[in-house]
């Protein structure tokens, strides 16, 4: 599926980053299966209120019509309405099946922007940090006192090791 918006101007990030991402969403749904999709389109259709209202109508009408409150009609699931307890569960089966498959596919789309928000990120403290190191180096070429000394320049001059931050996050973190 194409990018529905045309490109944005070259002096715009923001807005070449707002079509980065519409064309990831775009992407991410076009990459669902058959299954995923269907399961989509039903969970948007159970999960509202109209599916909630038809329900207890649904459940309400059909108490009326087997408790023999309405003349002239005979019940055919009387009290305690075992065809219709059944016909919920089984609808309730497959509902939580559909939307457990939504769910999981979220979830996968999920980590992948995680992963990618990592990526993002971790290229940045790399460029940030080659920046610093030129910067300094240009001071120093130049003649301009820094002072190189203070111990958060040179802290942030050095290349980020991830698994040691990841660690030590993971020591800080409390239990859950």
């Amino acid at each position: 599926m194409e990018n529905p918006s045309p490109p944005r101007a070259a002096a715009n990030p923001t807005g070449r980053n707002i079509d980065a991402i519409a064309k990831l969403e775009h992407d991410a749904l076009g990459r669902r299966t058959t299954t995923e999709r269907v399961s989509d389109i039903i969970t948007k259709l159970v999960g509202n209120v109209g599916f909630l209202a038809a329900h207890v109508i649904l459940i309400f009408g059909w108490a009326l019509l087997n408790l023999g409150v309405i003349p002239g009609f005979k019940p055919f699931d009387p009290f305690p309405f075992g065809v219709l307890a059944l016909v919920v569960s089984s609808e309730s089966v497959f509902l939580t099946i559909f939307v457990l498959i939504s769910q999981g596919r979220m979830s996968r789309q999920s980590e992948r922007r995680s992963h990618l928000d990592l990526q993002v990120g971790m290229l940045s403290e790399q460029e940030l940090t080659t920046i610093l190191q030129m910067l300094q180096k240009l001071c120093q070429h130049m003649g301009v006192n820094v002072d190189s000394s203070k111990q958060e320049v040179q802290s942030f001059s050095k290349t980020t090791d991830v698994h040691k931050l990841a660690s030590e996050l993971e020591d800080k973190l409390p239990e859950k």
